[in-house]
């Protein structure tokens, strides 16, 4: 009981000498993400694909053609007979002898028992073939994989580390301003255009990560957003426009370190059908394939798209630790 007491006042001391207003966080911790709220960043995109109705297949218009007119039949006309009295008999005429007819005879065979015959036997093969048929098809849906084989939607992120330059960070900047961030056709060219600025730079690239999810359409909506929610839970939001709205954050006062040499970029896509593959692990070569793969994307089957970037304001830079505590799945490339 004495060496408790001693260790009390030991811990209330300590925690005296701290200075008012001062938060202590466990860095030491396994797992603690050093990067969470630490830098600035920036993100850009939308999702109104989803809202937009996927184009149904055109079916030819036949036009019918007229039922042709036939001649309708006219009543024939019999010859009159003459009427003869209630008494009188005509003539008996001599028996002739009957000759061969023309028509071929007719057999009638009596039925020897139950048995199926081609007609019904098709028509139970059908009901057969259309029940098989459709528990494939609900099986196919639950698995979100189509007819063809491939599957409904896929979701994509691709987050590259790359050396730090003033230049890439402000294209960055430039690119989320100018986007058409409302339209699909400029959700696809978001990504066209940061696969364009992020192969220019290969050079610098360090460190990558990819990662693919495939399901049914309905699910893909809120796989994307579960991915965009922890993409920009990683780093505070200094600008960001999303769906036709910027939000400019003021005041914010930029964390410079001397050792800091990289900056992050995530790409995330989604669309409708199959991605091309990419190799993995990711080294050099799969970063290259995997931003063609997302470059492959047009409007007609993009969904949703996003490009994150951190840090975003100027002056600053993550370190390597920072890579390592806040995005542990990140591959040397």
């Amino acid at each position: 009981m004495r060496f408790t007491g001693v260790w009390i006042l030991l811990l209330l001391w300590a925690l005296a000498l701290l200075p008012t207003g001062t938060t202590w966080i466990p860095t030491s911790w396994p797992g603690w993400n050093g990067a969470l709220a630490q830098r600035s960043g920036g993100g850009v995109g939308g999702r109104g694909g989803f809202s937009t109705p996927r184009p149904a297949p055109s079916i030819p218009r036949v036009n019918p053609s007229p039922s042709p007119s036939l001649p309708l039949p006219t009543p024939r006309s019999y010859p009159s007979y003459p009427t003869y009295p209630r008494d009188y008999y005509p003539p008996s005429y001599p028996s002739y002898p009957s000759y061969p007819s023309t028509r071929p005879p007719i057999y009638i065979n009596p039925g020897t028992g139950y048995g199926f015959d081609l007609v019904a036997l098709l028509f139970i093969g059908g009901i057969i073939l259309v029940s098989f048929s459709m528990i494939r098809g609900l099986q196919r849906a639950g698995s979100g994989i189509g007819a063809s084989g491939e599957p409904e939607s896929t979701v994509a992120r691709l987050r590259l580390a790359t050396l730090f330059t003033p230049e890439l960070q402000a294209n960055l900047r430039h690119m989320a301003q100018a986007a058409d961030t409302e339209s699909v056709r400029g959700l696809a060219d978001l990504i066209d255009n940061a696969a364009v600025m992020l192969l220019r730079d290969q050079a610098g690239w360090r460190f990558g990560m990819y990662e693919v999810w495939t399901g049914s359409l309905q699910k893909a909506e809120g796989q994307f957003d579960t991915w965009l929610t922890e993409t920009r839970s990683e780093f505070l939001e200094t600008y960001r426009h999303f769906e036709g709205k910027e939000v400019v954050q003021a005041g914010y006062q930029p964390k410079a370190e001397p050792d800091g040499r990289y900056i992050l970029v995530t790409l995330l896509l989604a669309v409708s059908g199959s991605l091309p593959p990419v190799p993995t692990p990711l080294r050099r070569e799969g970063a290259r394939q995997a931003l063609m793969a997302l470059a492959s994307s047009s409007p007609t089957n993009t969904l949703a798209a996003y490009v994150a970037w951190t840090p975003e304001a100027e002056g600053e830079a993550l370190t390597e630790q920072d890579l390592l505590l806040g995005w542990p799945k990140l591959e040397l490339l």
